[in-house]
């Protein structure tokens, strides 16, 4: 029980980076996203709170977009949570972000969820025209910008705000 008197239940989901490797015999990327589709419809249906997709942008695994792979589940199912099991913050822009993680949001009547980190590979920032040496720096930048600009919170999704607003 809480101090307020509710009683809190546990969540059960489940995550996945959606590994597929082609050219070692697995599934096509493309089958390994219809199979996504059909896991989080399976979840959904046995009752599970949130399937979550990790994003990599490696050759092995096919969640570079998690929002666009969540909002194909979006249309299919109806009360499960949908999630990204980490978004690599420091290398995208927040401002997109947010905006995709709204309309996702939007589509599955409010079941978006946006867990951000660091992420655990490294290929994102040279594929995004990132130095390695300002790992530290962009992190905590895009992460203030995704937490602090007002305007995100306002739900001006149209435009970020300059520097010094």
């Amino acid at each position: 029980m809480t101090m307020s008197g509710q009683t809190k239940t546990m969540e059960i989901g489940m995550s996945t980076f959606l590994h597929a490797n082609p050219g070692n015999g697995d599934v096509s990327h493309a089958e390994r996203l219809r199979q996504a589709i059909e896991e989080m419809q399976l979840a959904d249906q046995v009752g599970l709170d949130v399937y979550a997709i990790g994003e990599h942008h490696r050759i092995e695994y096919t969640s570079s977009s998690p929002a666009v792979i969540l909002a194909a589940a979006a249309a299919t199912t109806k009360r499960i949570r949908l999630s990204s099991a980490v978004t690599v913050l420091s290398s995208d822009d927040p401002v997109r972000v947010y905006q995709d993680f709204a309309t996702l949001d939007g589509l599955s009547n409010g079941r978006a969820e946006i867990m951000a980190g660091r992420g655990s590979f490294i290929e994102s920032f040279p594929l995004f025209g990132y130095d390695l040496k300002d790992y530290e720096e962009l992190y905590e930048e895009e992460t203030g910008t995704a937490v602090k600009d007002s305007r995100l919170r306002k739900g001006d999704l149209a435009r970020r705000s300059s520097p010094g607003d």
